[in-house]
């Protein structure tokens, strides 16, 4: 039995479908059958449009939003999370893609098909090395820089298809770029406007006026949500009914293949594989990072788990699902994620239902998204990323730590003027350096006590009893070879200041580490304070570093120095013969 329950155990780890799928309710399928339906009529406008947006056919995002979201139903964590092609993934899909090394190769899906199998299988290493973790590595303020640069970039690339212009031909002169100007398309303009405030509409407006009316709040999630898809239907009509494409020259999707391609194992020639890795690199984290950020937040609004690593088994199986069925990489969508929960979705059969239905699109409708305007897919991709671009972040960032607003100021500036890839590596070096920095130079207070009690706090910040020949400092760092040179300095400085100083008490209690360099240049001090006539001794150090100094002769160099449990012992010892200050 207990061998029966371990497999069990592991199975629901690995397929933590299996898990859910035992208690699965009929009311959790009214719930997610009603949340399916809803992002489903995300996806296809959503998936039609970043494909276009990574320079790519249509149906490579659509294509994307089938198998992907089924594979990672069955080995995901989160049971809200929908994934398919994203925004962020799409403009660096594009990054990659207009390379010159990249597009001199040719066939840019076999490319993009490329990149989705290099990202599942770096994915796949991840998590074969247990770097689940890795996601701690990029801080906030360097994600939020990217985020909001990228951001920046997409809304730059949605521009001229809203504006219906064609890329410029000639350089860099101004009289080029009024030329360039002059050729906007003043009906796909139109096109691109009305399908933006029709978003805007059905966004908080809608929402407004729907909760004013007293309507059940299901009821006003599945209308508000219906904007992008209604949008989409009404522009095509348009287009398709007063025949703009021929008349006014509007540009549009243009001819989708019905039904699904065939499975494709044949992702050479090598060299593609060489020249694709650096990019399949970066867009492998970013989207395990973005996936993994958003899945976390659905899922403490409900008290769910996230398994890291297995989310990186459950993408990188989507991303080669994706690669083998034809679609581009794939991650976590922010706007579908939250639309699928706000809509009540329960588990990840909501997005089985979504993908079951844009199968079922792509089958049969695939020849109504021939008129589909790509000025109005350019609308729901603005409206969708203009809130992601969060310049007044830097500020507040700035205000709280000068050197993480550095790093994402710096961060969203590299992804514009260099690239993604170069931005992102900007904004991860720099805060590296930020925090060697706060490493090097940790906070080192003087304490008193404060009196009538056996606190001690810094003498700079209460009032408090000293001792003219003691002196108590507290170290809030781990003593490593960054820092000891630092503290050695400031000792030096307040032995100056205190000529009458016979006795260092080092508080450890906030030490979690010391190591090799600095064990050597502490043992040194200690010489130097000794044939000074003054005794060092140390407080409240835990026991791991204890351990760590028992096993050398530091604890025995001390003497007559000695190893106190508390500052309060230390201080009733040692003042016995000191006049008190305050």
């Amino acid at each position: 039995m207990p061998h029966s329950k371990s497999n069990n155990l592991r199975l629901i780890e690995f397929f933590p479908i299996t898990g859910w799928l035992k208690s699965y309710t009929r009311q959790e399928l009214n719930s997610d059958l009603f949340a399916g339906t809803i992002t489903a009529i995300l996806l296809v406008p959503q998936g039609i449009a970043y494909a276009i947006m990574a320079g790519l056919p249509p149906q490579l995002g659509l294509y994307a939003s089938i198998l992907p979201p089924v594979t990672y139903a069955l080995f995901g964590t989160s049971r809200t999370l929908s994934v398919g092609p994203v925004s962020i993934a799409a403009i660096m899909i594009a990054s990659a893609l207009s390379a010159p090394e990249i597009s001199a190769l040719g066939n840019p899906v076999q490319s993009a098909l490329m990149l989705s199998a290099e990202s599942g299988i770096i994915m796949l290493l991840m998590a074969l090395l247990r770097m689940g973790g890795l996601v701690n590595f990029i801080s906030h303020p360097v994600l939020t820089g990217f985020t909001s640069g990228a951001s920046l970039l997409i809304i730059g690339s949605q521009l001229p298809q809203l504006l219906g212009l064609k890329a410029p031909s000639c350089g860099v002169e101004l009289a080029c770029y009024s030329e360039y100007l002059a050729g906007i398309v003043p009906a796909t303009l139109l096109i691109g406007l009305i399908a933006i405030g029709l978003l805007i509409f059905f966004g908080k407006p809608l929402v407004f006026i729907l909760k004013n009316a007293g309507m059940q709040p299901y009821l006003i999630t599945a209308i508000s949500k219906c904007g992008p898809l209604l949008t989409i239907m009404l522009a095509t009509l348009a287009v398709a009914y007063f025949d703009l494409k021929a008349q006014q020259h509007i540009a549009v999707v243009g001819n989708v293949p019905s039904g699904f391609p065939k499975l494709n194992f044949d992702f050479s020639p090598i060299e593609k594989w060489y020249a694709l890795l650096p990019y399949s690199g970066f867009i492998a984290l970013i989207a395990y990072i973005e996936s993994v950020a958003i899945a976390k937040v659905t899922a403490n609004f409900r008290g769910e788990k996230i398994v890291p690593n297995q989310e990186l088994i459950a993408l990188s199986i989507s991303n080669l699902t994706a690669a083998v069925s034809g679609g581009m990489p794939v991650a976590g969508g922010f706007s579908r994620t939250m639309v699928n929960f706000a809509a009540g979705a329960r588990t990840q059969m909501a997005m089985l239902i979504a993908a079951a239905m844009l199968a079922l699109a792509v089958i049969f409708f695939s020849p109504w998204f021939a008129n589909i305007p790509k000025a109005a897919l350019a609308a729901i991709i603005l409206v969708a990323i203009i809130p992601l671009v969060k310049l007044s972040d830097i500020i507040h960032t700035w205000r709280y730590d000068r050197g993480d607003g550095i790093a994402e100021a710096a961060t969203l500036l590299g992804v514009l003027v260099y690239g993604i890839e170069e931005g992102i590596m900007l904004g991860i070096i720099l805060t590296l350096i930020s925090h060697l920095r706060k490493t090097s130079q940790p906070h080192i207070a003087v304490v008193g006590r404060i009196p009538g009690t056996a606190h001690y706090r810094n003498i700079k910040r209460h009032q408090v009893e000293t001792w003219p020949h003691l002196l108590l400092l507290r170290i809030d760092e781990s003593i490593t070879f960054a820092n000891i040179n630092y503290i050695e300095e400031f000792i030096n400085a307040e032995l100056s200041r205190q000529p009458d100083l016979k006795h260092i008490v080092l508080i450890f209690a906030s030490i979690s580490d010391i190591d090799t360099t600095a064990l050597e240049i502490l043992e040194n001090l200690n010489h130097s304070l000794q044939a000074a006539k003054i005794t060092l001794h140390i407080s409240e150090a835990k026991g791991p570093v204890l351990d760590k100094l028992e096993k050398t002769d530091f604890i025995k160099q001390l003497q007559p120095g000695k190893a106190f449990f508390h500052t309060e012992d230390a201080v009733r010892e040692l003042s016995k013969d000191g006049a008190l200050s305050l």
